[in-house]
């Protein structure tokens, strides 16, 4: 039955990041159909089953690849915005952290050393903050 089954799925796509995605997604919306009895959640629910199963059956890998590698730059550029967002609180327990009012760039400064002149590194404004 094992052979039979990896047979069928010789020259298949098979699961990839984007699968298990629209996977969770897919059961996520079932816990919640679960409760609400919505037709058309239900009728959602059993679209998203039908594209996870035609993308994992199909044997056009070009397309599928394409796919996943969508999916995988707009996870990263999530991921990154919310790494950058912990970096950012880490640094405030340390640092203040101001915005250029020219060019917007942002700026570090540690805690603690009262009233500062702050120069931009972009474009060299100077003005004054407390630390």
């Amino acid at each position: 039955m094992k052979q039979k089954f990896q047979n069928f799925m010789s020259g298949r796509y098979g699961v990839d990041d984007f699968s298990k995605a629209l996977l969770y997604a897919t059961l996520a919306l079932c816990l919640v159909s679960l409760f609400t009895r919505n037709r058309m959640l239900n009728l959602l629910l059993t679209a998203g089953l039908v594209f996870i199963y035609y993308r994992m059956f199909s044997k056009n890998y070009s397309r599928r690849y394409q796919e996943n590698l969508w999916y995988l730059r707009q996870k990263d550029k999530v991921m990154h915005f919310f790494r950058r967002q912990n970096s950012l609180a880490q640094q405030r327990k340390t640092h203040r952290i101001y915005t250029c009012p020219q060019c917007r760039q942002k700026i570090r400064i540690p805690k603690g050393h009262g009233k500062v002149q702050i120069t931009c590194p972009q474009c060299k404004t100077a003005f004054i903050k407390r630390s």
